[in-house]
């Protein structure tokens, strides 16, 4: 994509822009401060970057070479869905969570760009506070896969194409699939090593020798996550995995350990994992204090992208302190509260404000993903080896990559521990067609909440690609089920 196809896009945006679910319904004057005030902060944030990367000039040069960055400047859109019907302090959070998000995003977006000499490509499934005490920078390749599908859900149609008419398997998941269409348009950071594992399940693993081998044949290291990882014998295994690493890391890089940065970085990601869990446990009580996105996006982000930042911490107490208000006064954060739901899988990224529609329709609250459910020990700081042991824990009890590994157990034990432990009324599967791990349990989770009495939907769609099923065709299922299984009555016709 040259300048003038850009120039032609972003016109083109401008001139067929219409709000997604028509005009706002009728909010305060604080409500509009809140929309307005973060709005102007996001734009004012993203045209920062210009300074980031060395000026305009740059700027062009990088977003011809990255025409994905087009996409990311869009990030207002989804802001301005996620601000629809909410009101209060839902709506102060989520305009927090996306100020923080929009920075956060921006300085990694310019590091990326401009530092290829300490840039790693690390994948998603594994923390960067090992890379960031090493003086090392990271990458996520999936980033844009995940953030521009959110803020425009057509936009990484282009990429799932590049990938499948280059062999890779049409019916893999969609997310490792366009970060490989990515790397072979020629879109992707040049980093110099990557650091990728076998998590969360093969097509995410094995995308990395196609996205090592486009970035330049660059060294890789691999982290092998065993089957046995809730034994001792796994958690010793998985620690020398991680000290191969770091050794790797100082032979093939600038970087160097500094144990006290680490420490550091680990007693900022220990609390912010205890601002969350307090936050969990006011969630308990109904009605809710805080559903949506200032948990499963700030949750996506804060501890899979910068943890162990003052912006994660900061996010988190900005986000509680609001949650603390409504509990306090014993307030729904969404007025229309009538139900609260457990969504199982990602959150759509191609439908990123599923949660906006079930809540103006149906009154769902999605109280919490199994993304937000993670498995985050505080970790021990006393000595390298503690740090590294508790790291080590964390990665491998990842979600996702904790429940499709080993038994059926790990995929269910959560799931219902959620639903009765926080008093949820329904179990929302979202049936990504492109996991053949989840597609694989669906049966027997159907009859585990038939069991209970659990009412259990099960939606098909693709995390990346509403050409396999559009948004409207979820909110089919959605409305399907709300009709027939749970009696309910619609309250709006969105």
């Amino acid at each position: 994509m040259n300048l003038i196809e850009i120039a032609k896009n972003c016109l083109s945006d401008i001139a067929n822009y219409k709000p997604l679910y028509g005009p706002q319904p009728e909010i305060s004057a604080r409500d509009k401060w809140t929309q307005y005030k973060y709005w102007a902060k996001n734009y004012a944030t993203i045209a920062g970057m210009t300074f980031k990367v060395g000026g305009p000039i740059k700027l062009v040069k990088y977003i011809i070479e990255y025409p994905w960055l087009y996409d990311m400047v869009k990030a207002n859109a989804m802001f301005q869905r996620c601000l629809y019907g909410r009101t209060g302090n839902y709506r102060e959070a989520i305009a927090l969570v996306f100020d923080e998000v929009v920075h956060a995003t921006v300085d990694m977006l310019s590091v990326s760009v401009t530092t290829p000499d300490k840039l790693v490509l690390l994948e998603d499934m594994v923390p960067p506070e090992i890379l960031r005490a090493m003086g090392l920078y990271n990458w996520v390749p999936e980033i844009f896969g995940i953030l521009g599908t959110m803020i425009d859900q057509h936009a990484s149609e282009r990429y799932i194409d590049f990938a499948e008419n280059a062999g890779v398997a049409p019916d893999s998941c969609t997310l490792p699939k366009l970060t490989q269409g990515i790397s072979i348009a020629g879109h992707c950071p040049k980093g110099a090593v990557a650091v990728s594992s076998n998590l969360p399940c093969d097509s995410g693993a094995t995308s990395y020798t196609l996205i090592t081998q486009k970035a330049g044949n660059i060294p890789i290291y691999r982290l092998d996550v065993p089957h046995y990882f809730r034994e001792e014998r796994g958690v010793e295994l998985f620690v020398e995995d991680m000290k191969q690493m770091i050794a790797w890391l100082e032979e093939h890089t600038a970087g160097r350990m500094d144990w006290n940065k680490l420490r550091e970085i680990c007693e900022r990601r220990n609390r912010a994992t205890e601002l969350e869990m307090e936050l969990w446990e006011l969630n308990r009580r109904k009605p809710t204090a805080m559903p949506g996105e200032p948990i499963w996006l700030w949750h996506l982000f804060s501890c899979n992208i910068i943890p162990g930042t003052e912006s994660a911490v900061r996010g988190w107490e900005k986000v509680l302190e609001l949650a603390k208000k409504n509990y306090a006064a014993g307030i729904a954060a969404q007025p229309k509260e009538r139900y609260r739901a457990l969504v199982w899988n990602p959150v759509p990224a191609m439908f990123s404000d599923m949660a906006v529609w079930m809540e103006q329709v149906w009154g769902i609250t999605i109280y919490i993903d199994s993304m937000s459910y993670h498995t985050n020990p505080l970790i021990d700081t006393t000595s390298p080896d503690t740090m590294l042991r508790d790291l080590s824990i964390a990665i491998m009890n990842g979600p996702m990559a904790r429940h499709t590994r080993g038994p059926a157990d790990n995929y269910f034990t959560d799931m219902f521990n959620i639903l009765e432990g926080y008093q949820l009324d329904m179990l929302i599967m979202a049936g990504h067609v492109g996991c053949k791990n989840t597609q694989a349990l669906n049966n027997m989770m159907r009859e585990k909440c038939r069991e209970k009495n659990i009412p259990c939907l099960i939606f098909d769609y693709d995390l990346m690609d509403p050409r396999v099923v559009s948004q409207d065709g979820i909110k089919s299922q959605i409305n399907h089920f709300m009709e027939n299984v749970m009696k309910a009555e619609r309250l709006s016709n969105l």
